[in-house]
């Protein structure tokens, strides 16, 4: 259930921190999910089938509440559980000047220099051998094993001056060592319990170990990683649950994507088959198109940064813990439109929910969302909205700590009235 204030706002963190990898954070919506009462299906076809059902595929899930009687509509929301970050190449370390080194590669367009300087620790999956096939185990290791070094100010004397460059291939691997020992898939292996002969394969990431927190001389904001889009997928689950006791006649789902930061082309992101099958079983065309279905395609937002004003449009300021953002945009970049901005407005209001609205700089381009992936592809009427934050998509985020309550409120009552 959706808790109010700074409750919210612990249980966002504790999500976060349970969550270093798309693979956990479909691991931790599945736990909520189960724990209100929803089952697991390993198979899209029979959704049709049960009212409170979920499945999951790789670092995606979708979660299903269909009406007892005929729909009338169908209310959608959809987030992302992936987020920049540095992902592990193939052949994962290598000795070069007497240090032990891990290869990664970035994951999106992280904040290079974010990255520097922290206590990094390792999670994902691993593929393992199984007789003759293979099975997979989410691993992750929460110790301080890499680190990125920043290159000391006497040798860069004009970096406050002129900035810092970083190339990605040269700068930004992280140290694991100086002598021969113990690897880190022999680490991962060890902690996941299996023998590192049976590794075959992996999807492997590096996270920033620094728990999730409230911040602020008043405790006004989060301070955590991964908020872009964790926040989102947080307060999709969360609105679900409560809105599935509702009696609402909508089908009510949640869409949780991969992949949107490098463009959602793949089996398990937006322009993956996923949510268009699933509607298809779902539902029929007449919901599909009823004039109250509605997708939210929930992601986080710009809020106007204090030093740096003049990169926002001055006639639509966004504020931290004044709740939701529409975001809009001329270019389809976001999918609003009209009519879903008026359902959304109708909702904030029902529900006493603060709503404000974004648009770039019309000399400034703005990122995009799956919002016009997933009306492309499905046809559905969808409406971008999200949670202010500053820092997007640094290692370490901030956002409102009163806009987690604000955003669940809003999305369980777009989902059931």
């Amino acid at each position: 259930m959706i808790g109010t204030g700074k409750q919210a706002a612990l249980d966002l963190c504790d999500f976060i921190d349970s969550s270093p990898s798309p693979f956990h954070a479909v691991n931790s919506a599945a736990e909520r999910l189960l724990e209100a009462g929803f089952s697991e299906t390993g198979s899209l076809s029979t959704l049709k089938d049960k009212h409170l059902v979920f499945f999951r595929r790789d670092g995606a899930l979708i979660a299903v509440n269909r009406p007892k009687n005929a729909a009338k509509a169908v209310r959608v929301v959809g987030a992302h559980t992936d987020s920049p970050n540095l992902r592990l190449k193939p052949i994962v370390e290598s000795n070069k000047n007497g240090w032990r080194s891990l290869g990664v590669e970035t994951y999106g367009s992280i904040l290079n220099n974010s990255w520097l300087d922290r206590d990094l620790g390792c999670s994902g999956r691993l593929v393992l051998k199984s007789k003759d096939n293979f099975i997979e185990k989410v691993c992750r290791l929460d110790k301080p094993i890499a680190r990125i070094p920043q290159l000391a100010i006497h040798l860069d004397r004009e970096v406050n001056e002129k900035g810092l460059v970083l190339n990605r291939q040269d700068h930004m691997q992280p140290v694991i060592g100086i002598e021969d020992g113990l690897g880190l898939l022999e680490r991962l292996a060890e902690t996941a319990d299996v023998d590192v002969k049976d590794v075959l394969s992996f999807d492997l990431m590096l996270h920033d170990l620094t728990p999730s927190t409230l911040s602020g001389i008043n405790e006004e904001f989060i301070s955590a990683p991964r908020i872009d889009n964790l926040f989102s997928c947080h307060a999709a689950v969360d609105s679900l649950i409560s809105a599935s006791n509702s009696g609402s006649d909508f089908v009510q789902m949640v869409m949780l994507y991969d992949h949107e930061e490098i463009g959602s082309t793949s089996s398990t992101g937006a322009m993956g088959p996923l949510l268009k099958k699933t509607l298809d079983i779902c539902s029929d065309d007449s919901t599909l198109f009823a004039e109250k279905s509605l997708m939210i395609s929930a992601d986080c937002a710009h809020g106007t940064h204090p030093n740096y004003p003049e990169r926002h449009d001055a006639n639509h300021q966004v504020r931290l813990n004044h709740g939701p953002v529409l975001k809009h945009n001329a270019n389809v970049r976001y999918a609003t439109d009209g009519l879903g901005a008026a359902l959304v407005k109708l909702a904030a209001e029902k529900t006493s929910v603060p709503l404000q609205t974004f648009v770039s700089r019309s000399d400034m381009p703005c990122g995009s969302t799956i919002g016009p992936l997933a009306a492309a592809s499905t046809g559905i009427r969808t409406v971008d909205l999200g949670a202010p934050q500053l820092a997007m998509h640094s290692i370490r985020e901030m956002c409102g700590s009163e806009d987690p309550a604000y955003l669940a409120s809003l999305l369980t009552n777009l989902l059931q009235e």
